[in-house]
């Protein structure tokens, strides 16, 4: 039998890999975690979720200060933003949150914590720092980074991606945003709002391509409003460094060439699997451009070898990576068969207005090839977002042909937390009669969640066979009022004739 150093080896201190040596350690197995950057937390923590989550909320707030007059308070005349300010706020946040994730606190749970850059030399050993580290099992959670952006010039012409933008020294007076993804869109609102002008440059004919148009349409218009350019459907030519601006020369929608100066240039183009330097092809571990190829279960080829979050492509969030852990967690220390389910897994971008989804949207129902029908409700009609001056967005709810829900795609104001109700109603399997007939708070922006129930249920219960089962059984005498008993008798003659 062979003998280990470590029951289990996890490599990446990111959302999955703490899960996963969390688990794990506590469950009593001898774990080690190695990660390459100085300090645990992974890209989340450090350059994305949290700290594009506090910029939002500064520039929320600012936001809120320009526009004071549209709630009937004082316009105020707000100076501009001293962004070490924000930057400072940023690395509170994070320094805050870190203290859950210190090597202190993974120690006390069981495992030995080691920082460098591993290489597989076998199947069950990486090298680290000179030594040897065998494990009867490997967990590979080392996330995903910026992608490479394919555009002529930019080797010669400074940018920055999400690892650099929290921690610049002042506010850009001017940037471009190549792509148009979460992170692309939350950015360019964030810093348009803090007083930058953002461009957003898209190679596709919307924002957030994974989307239904007509919800990103709705993001996308507000932005807009609010003063952010796009070019759709535009194709960048190329760019160059003139040393005052960095120029950005692009062919629109219309095949008009037009030229953009600006002092900083965002890449946002998507996530690249951080699978170099790993030794993967030393030990033959399938991957591709993606990352690296699992099964169900989150194994490898390598069945020993596991590889959730980022680092095998497919959803891209903190919530899935850390879901992925415990399936890793169930396989390897349970040994348990658990297969990972993303049939309810709920993502939002964090725009104003929030868009957030969970299930199919239409064009996933359409690729599947699945007949749906469409519910909405619009929050101008909701009491709450009336009052808080929120009138833009809308729910839609997509019902297959046995009329059950396969998805929710809210836009509106905080969408992300509305969406955590459907989150409980699909993997509960509740009925939408039982979500139509819960009481909400009044007056909650909540209460779109159960119109939308209510609207699909009401139909039913108001048709006109059932007016007439009641009015037999029950001597119902029907309508009090006539409505066109308050028109003049022409108008009346029209509407009978």
């Amino acid at each position: 039998m062979s003998t280990f150093d470590f029951d289990l080896g996890v490599i990446g201190g990111g959302a999955a890999g703490l899960t996963v040596t969390a688990g794990a350690a506590q469950l009593g197995a001898k774990t080690i975690l190695v990660e390459k950057e100085p300090a645990l937390g992974g890209d989340c923590l450090h350059f994305g979720c949290v700290p594009s989550k506090t910029l939002i909320k500064s520039a929320s707030v600012f936001q809120h200060m320009k526009t004071s007059a549209r709630y009937g308070l004082p316009e105020i005349d707000v100076p501009p933003v001293d962004f070490s300010k924000i930057r400072a706020r940023i690395q509170s946040v994070i320094a805050t949150i870190q203290q859950h994730d210190s090597v202190e606190r993974f120690c006390k749970l069981g495992a030995k914590v080691e920082f460098g850059t591993p290489s597989f030399v076998d199947e069950h050993t990486v090298s680290l720092n000179g030594q040897k580290h065998s494990a009867k099992s490997w967990v590979i959670a080392t996330g995903s980074s910026a992608a490479p952006a394919p555009i002529p010039g930019l080797d010669t012409t400074p940018y920055i991606t999400n690892k650099e933008i929290f921690s610049l020294d002042t506010l850009p007076s001017s940037m471009v945003v190549f792509g148009a993804g979460p992170i692309a869109v939350e950015m360019a609102q964030a810093f348009n709002r803090l007083g930058t002008r953002v461009i957003v440059i898209q190679r596709s004919g919307q924002i957030l391509s994974k989307e239904d148009k007509d919800m990103a349409d709705l993001v996308m218009n507000v932005m807009q409003e609010e003063g952010v350019e796009f070019y759709l459907n535009a194709k960048v030519l190329h760019t160059r460094d003139t040393g005052s601006t960095k120029e950005v020369q692009i062919v629109d929608a219309l095949g008009k060439e037009v030229t953009l100066r600006v002092d900083t240039l965002l890449v946002a183009l998507g996530r690249s699997a951080n699978i170099d330097n790993l030794g993967l092809d030393t030990i033959s571990l399938d991957h591709d451009k993606r990352g690296i190829t699992v099964d169900n279960r989150l194994r490898t080829n390598h069945r020993h070898i596991y590889a959730p979050g980022d680092i095998n492509g497919s959803f891209q969030f903190t919530h899935a990576a850390g879901y992925e852990g415990g399936i890793v967690v169930s396989n390897a220390i349970f040994h348990l068969p658990r297969k990972a389910d993303y049939t309810w897994m709920p993502w939002c971008t964090y725009t104003d207005p929030e868009l957030a989804s969970i299930g199919m949207n239409e064009k996933a129902a359409r690729k599947a090839g699945i007949t749906y029908q469409i519910w909405t409700e619009e929050f101008k009609n909701n009491d709450r977002s009336q009052a808080e001056g929120e009138r833009v967005g809308k729910l839609k709810m997509l019902l297959d042909e046995k009329e059950k829900p396969i998805g929710v795609q809210i836009c509106g104001p905080h969408a992300g937390e509305l969406i955590s109700e459907w989150v409980a109603v699909l993997n509960g399997k509740t009925k939408l009669t039982t979500l139509a007939g819960a009481v909400h708070p009044y007056p909650t922006l909540a209460e779109i969640n159960k119109r939308v129930a209510g609207s699909y249920i009401s139909p039913k219960i108001f048709s006109s066979t059932v007016k007439k089962g009641l009015k037999l059984f029950f001597q119902l005498k029907g309508s009090a009022c006539d409505p066109c008993s308050d028109l003049p008798q022409r108008e009346r003659d029209q509407k009978d004739g």
